[in-house]
């Protein structure tokens, strides 16, 4: 049953799926950079038109989270997904209990190069986000447009209330299983704990139950990303400086039902000199999946409109 609205998520997605064509195959190759081996996914190139590398979050996760949910944006142009390092198919760099978020940032920038791009877009989901806004203000005459979704705010801020706020969406024995857990213990990197609370939260990120069971992440572990998430929780973090940097044309997609407070969005955004926020009811942290004719619509008209200048 759905909270509140008419058709469920999973009508509503079907129905949207079948109006767009079967989601394409992704070739897959191995690309060097910084040393390590990247496991990289990329659909046909589309000519005149500009790639979009796309960036998954959950920290823990291979590019499967934002696979096939965001084939259509593959219709106009070449869609690039990769492995983060230490995740998926690419190999982790030594000392993977050291890593840091700043070190995926790197990553990216070095990967456009790689692949021999010399413009770019960006689209990073949830800490995918975080990727990408650190990218984005490194990598500042080759950017084109930047799209956060969903995306964690530009501070730290918003992660003490995300426990109770994830909480207030459950009910239940789904309630039950996260309230077991103490979210303190994720301020240590053991990447069993971090996959446990994962897949705990997992069904609050959704408005819609029946999509939350139908979506259920991947049973994956990785130490380089719970060494990752752990610091940024221990420590806290703020990237206002960072954003503020980014050149970019930004859209901030968010769900007004996400655990993780719209606010957030329109407080990067005002630290973002082109920017625009899109609120999407109905939709929590997955709006590709809740509510997608209106998320594609936003995320394609966005990179599809003319250059300044053009």
């Amino acid at each position: 049953m759905s909270r509140g609205t008419t058709h469920s998520a999973r009508e509503r997605y079907a129905a949207f799926r079948k109006t767009r064509p079967r989601s394409p195959r992704l070739t897959r190759q191995t690309v060097q950079a910084r040393g390590l081996a990247f496991a990289v996914f990329h659909t046909p190139a589309v000519p005149g038109a500009v790639p979009l590398i796309c960036v998954n979050g959950g920290m823990l996760y291979s590019h499967a989270l934002l696979w096939p949910a965001l084939s259509p944006l593959a219709a106009r142009r070449q869609v690039i997904l990769y492995d983060q390092r230490g995740r998926g198919a690419s190999s982790p760099a030594p000392g993977p209990r050291q890593s840091r978020i700043e070190f995926d940032a790197g990553d990216l920038v070095a990967l456009r190069e790689a692949l021999g791009l010399a413009r770019y877009d960006i689209l990073g989901h949830s800490w995918g986000g975080g990727i990408a806004m650190l990218a984005a203000a490194r990598d500042i005459t080759a950017v084109r447009r930047l799209v956060l979704v969903d995306a964690v705010g530009s501070t730290g801020d918003w992660v003490p209330g995300l426990h109770d706020a994830a909480l207030a969406r459950l009910d239940g024995r789904e309630r039950a299983i996260l309230a077991s857990l103490d979210p303190r213990l994720l301020h240590d990197d053991n990447p069993d704990t971090h996959a446990e609370y994962s897949r705990a939260i997992y069904p609050a990120w959704f408005v819609d139950r029946e999509m939350a069971t139908a979506f259920a992440p991947p049973r994956e572990t990785s130490q380089t990303g719970a060494s990752v998430a752990a610091r940024l929780r221990r420590e806290g973090y703020d990237w206002t400086a960072d954003v503020a940097k980014i050149a970019a044309s930004t859209l901030l997609v968010h769900g007004r039902e996400d655990p993780i407070s719209p606010a957030n969005a329109v407080s990067t955004a005002n630290r973002i000199r082109r920017s625009s926020v899109r609120e999407i009811a109905d939709a929590g942290h997955m709006p590709f999946w809740e509510q997608p004719r209106e998320f594609f619509s936003h995320v394609e008209s966005f990179l599809d409109a003319p250059d300044q200048g053009a």
